[in-house]
């Protein structure tokens, strides 16, 4: 396998240094090539690490080239995410909130045990990242709560304030930012006079690269369509 990797921030930066002879190139204002047109087309996929802002420049390639392409970057406006769904009509595509193998189980596990305990427990979910993170709740929160809400119907309610009385069906979501928080997520069934909590800590970005890395040659050869990392993990019935 060969890639191409959209994005030389922080992530960039580790996957092309673990990808080693199977990095094609870098694609990125920093780097010699701005745009995935003007590089010699000679990779197998695409990761992109980048900013949704690059969304355009490299859906108008694969359009024409049908290139495979992993998107890691989270934050996708409903819009930007439609775009991702017809990419898939045209060729194999593969997003995931969280590229952790880790994370990727949590959530599995969130969907086996929620319907169990959904009538006797309150959901919440809490997440923390670092300073720097522009989106919240974070795009793994919103896969794990999207989880939920599947096997409940609950409603989701976003960081409360105020006078906010809680309801049984509801699913409460909350952020918090500080300091070089690489990324923590916990899902808590609270009942009564007990708590179940399933958690995730990560303790750095490789884990991530690691996945995506993984997701990449998984995906080169297989038809156009629509995946996750469930699918890279469990199976795929596409």
């Amino acid at each position: 396998m060969k890639a191409a990797v959209v994005g030389y921030g922080a992530m960039g930066k580790i996957i092309s240094n673990l990808l080693g002879d199977e990095l094609s190139t870098n694609v990125a204002p920093e780097c010699e090539f701005k745009d995935l047109k003007d590089t010699d087309g000679n990779f197998d996929v695409i990761i992109d690490f980048s900013n949704v802002a690059n969304l355009d420049m490299i859906c108008d390639y694969v359009k024409k080239t049908k290139k495979p392409v992993i998107f890691a970057t989270t934050g996708y406006t409903k819009e930007q995410l439609e775009k991702i769904d017809e990419l898939s009509k045209v060729a194999p595509v593969l997003r995931s909130a969280n590229f952790s193998l880790g994370v990727i189980l949590l959530n599995r596990l969130v969907k086996e045990i929620t319907p169990i305990l959904k009538d006797d427990f309150d959901i919440e979910v809490v997440e923390a990242h670092h300073n720097k993170k522009l989106d919240a709740p974070s795009g793994t929160a919103k896969m794990l709560v999207n989880s939920i809400v599947e096997n409940t119907g609950f409603k989701v309610v976003e960081g409360r304030s105020g006078y906010c009385p809680r309801t049984h069906e509801e699913v409460g979501v909350s952020a918090v930012r500080g300091g070089t928080i690489v990324g923590e997520h916990e899902v808590m069934y609270c009942g009564d006079d007990e708590i179940i909590t399933l958690k995730h800590s990560a303790s750095s970005k490789k884990i991530f690269a690691l996945g995506a890395i993984k997701a990449a040659r998984w995906l080169v050869g297989k038809p156009n369509g629509y995946y996750d990392m469930e699918d890279v993990l469990f199976g795929s019935n596409k």
